[in-house]
């Protein structure tokens, strides 16, 4: 290695390349894979949601394009009657305007929910609480703010128990929530029950349903399942059972599942591709190898004239290709962890300065156990690259090693 120590350094650098390359991609798969993923940690992944539209179909006398709209009737059928549903929420857009403090004024948009709604969508409460049931049964005028409206409004006071306008309605502050909505809407929660009497003159419309589920564990009762609840909503709302138009379900846990597959098949492609770039610096190895054997099989017919066994000339091969393969997939390691903390940390720092939140990209780190698996595999096949050859000079006799080149 001393004598050839530009053979040994190239040799190795490819070695450390791969390591590299293998890190920078696995990395970088995870990198997309939690990017994508936390867009949707604001919300529960077996959760399904319903939306109203218009008919398509004659049905009973209507015809088609009857606006149908949803109710506190249809949360009361799934939690009375489907036992697969776990938790049930709506959300209402009620009015949006600019909601108003002494001088301080910010554009904001009313949505009604329940009190599940910290449930299935996950909303941290910084300060204060959220919209509970005594607020929904009493229809008490009370509002959660995010934490955007409260620095408008509020600067660093508490805005607890404080009161704030809305067109002219009165709210008082119950709670601050963190947004992690994406864009320069503000929406500040009320209970669905007041904003119905308010803004709505007691019409029991609500904008949408969310609910979890649970004990459904197949695609085939998934599926079940959602028929059975759309053709009951289609005897709520007299439409044609078959009218796919009249209410939308939208099923986040079937979305999430075809997102998990198409991650695992990006998960492959990427360690097939890695897999490629070590093999690459594999062969590398085992070529090096060979031409030290040949080089050096003088020097083995010498060495075996004077007694040397068999075992002592495969290990003077075993440990030139260990160390190569060792050391510089130690070094591939070590700068393919470094680069990718780099870029996470400024991915972070630049995440951290920007208001939009959405990320298609985040937290590129790698689980050392697997790149320390990777250089592991990779000097275990250094080992097998170089026994091969060394082997087969171990078997010369001496006297055609010592005839070797000669």
């Amino acid at each position: 290695m001393r004598k050839n120590k530009l053979r040994t350094f190239l040799t190795g650098f490819s070695v450390a390349w791969g390591i590299l390359m293998l890190i920078i991609l696995l990395s970088s798969g995870n990198g997309l894979q939690n990017g994508m993923m936390s867009n949707f940690d604001y919300m529960a992944t077996n959760s399904i949601e319903l939306y109203s539209n218009r008919t398509s179909i004659p049905y009973a006398g209507y015809g088609e394009g009857r606006i149908i709209s949803l109710s506190g009737k249809d949360m009361e059928i799934l939690e009375e009657e489907f036992p697969n549903v776990d938790q049930v929420t709506s959300s209402a857009w009620y009015s949006s305007g600019t909601m108003t403090r002494g001088e301080r004024f910010i554009d904001v948009v009313m949505r009604g929910v329940r009190p599940e709604h910290t449930e299935i969508f996950k909303t941290e409460i910084e300060e204060g609480r959220f919209i509970n049931q005594e607020d929904i049964d009493r229809q008490r005028k009370v509002c959660v703010i995010s934490q955007p409206v409260r620095e408008v409004l509020f600067g660093n006071e508490s805005p607890i128990g404080k009161e704030v306008i809305q067109n002219g309605v009165v709210w008082t502050v119950a709670g601050v929530y963190k947004d992690h909505t994406h864009g320069n809407q503000n929406n500040v929660f009320i209970p669905y029950t007041t904003g119905r009497v308010i803004y709505m003159q007691n019409d029991p419309w609500i904008g949408y349903i969310v609910f979890t589920l649970k004990n459904i564990n197949t695609d085939e009762e998934m599926t079940a399942f959602e028929e059975e609840v759309l053709r009951r909503l289609s005897y709520e709302h007299n439409y044609a059972p078959n009218d796919k138009n009249a209410i939308y379900l939208y099923n986040n846990f079937n979305q999430f599942k075809g997102m998990n597959r198409i991650f695992r098949g990006l998960d492959l492609f990427i360690w097939i591709i890695g897999m490629g770039t070590l093999l690459a610096g594999i062969v590398g190895v085992s070529n090096i190898m060979l031409v030290t054997v040949r080089e050096r099989t003088f020097e083995f017919g010498i060495r075996k004239a004077l007694g040397a066994r068999p075992a002592s000339i495969i290990r003077l091969i075993l440990i030139e290709s260990v160390a190569i393969t060792a050391f510089f997939g130690y070094v591939g390691l070590v700068l393919g962890v470094a680069v990718m903390e780099i870029v996470a940390h400024v991915l972070e720092t630049t995440a951290a300065a920007t208001a939009d939140s959405f990320a298609v990209f985040r937290d590129p780190t790698l689980d050392l156990r697997a790149a320390v698996s990777a250089t592991l595999v990779l000097i275990a096949a250094g080992l097998v690259a170089g026994y091969i050859p060394a082997r087969k000079a171990a078997r010369l006799k001496t006297i055609d090693a010592l005839r070797h080149n000669k």
